[in-house]
């Protein structure tokens, strides 16, 4: 069964909606790490329309789990990202006008720029993930960077999945693409888009390490509230 990261973005979004204090998402960090999942995850964005700066400080004096941060290549955050030293950071790509991030990182046509960053975050002592579209060429790329762990963007997989689409196509490849991480040495995990329907096919792919789901959570958690939301996600995943 692969461990559970909760991304709590979507809480601050809330918060930000009317520019006012609540709801906490540290205080929701702290409730979902009471369900039992298995880290905490936050994007800190360049223009900080969810999570901002005291959040972040907050959750790595307050996550007693695992707190990984989501974060550009923009070497403002990458500061932030070696003053506070979250137990990870996950590269992920960024644009101004996106309502959610949209695709994988290129790490191909980026490369120098992306191993230079994960170059100084790893001499800070901050383990590194690449958030990636599983394709072969992204994996070895990402591996010659020199992380030892990457994150599958399953957004072509959601989509088809909850169109009624040819989803199957899409999850073979998550597997054949797993299969060729495990062999570059690489640990793998996967998120975006899934959901309480879509989640378990995932989930059962082999050697999985971590699944990371904010959105559908968050949502779940308006009707049952944020601890059974966690539980009931665990529960798909085993």
């Amino acid at each position: 069964m692969p461990k559970l990261g909760v991304n709590i973005d979507h809480v601050a979004t809330v918060r930000e909606a009317r520019k006012t204090f609540e709801p906490d998402p540290v205080a929701a960090a702290l409730e979902c790490e009471k369900a039992g999942c298995d880290g905490i995850v936050c994007h800190l964005r360049k223009d900080r329309r969810h999570i901002n700066d005291r959040d972040l400080d907050l959750l790595k004096e307050k996550v007693t789990t695992h707190l990984n941060m989501e974060m550009s290549v923009d070497p403002e955050i990458v500061d932030i990202a070696c003053r506070v030293k979250p137990d990870q950071a996950t590269l992920v790509p960024e644009k101004r006008q996106e309502i959610t991030t949209e695709g994988g990182l290129d790490v191909v046509s980026n490369f120098d720029r992306v191993r230079a960053v994960v170059e100084r975050l790893s001499k800070e002592g901050i383990r590194v993930s690449l958030f990636i579209d599983p394709e072969a060429s992204q994996v070895e790329a990402s591996k010659r960077t020199g992380v030892d762990m990457v994150e599958f963007h399953t957004g072509r997989y959601a989509e088809e999945f909850n169109t009624g689409g040819d989803h199957e196509k899409e999850l073979e490849n998550l597997k054949k693409m797993t299969v060729l991480g495990l062999k570059n040495g690489l640990i793998v995990c996967a998120g975006h888009g899934l959901n309480y329907a879509n989640v378990s096919p995932v989930a059962r792919i082999e050697d999985m390490h971590e699944l990371n789901i904010g959105h559908s959570i968050i949502s779940k958690a308006v009707f049952t509230g944020l601890g059974r939301a966690v539980s009931e996600m665990k529960e798909l995943m085993k």
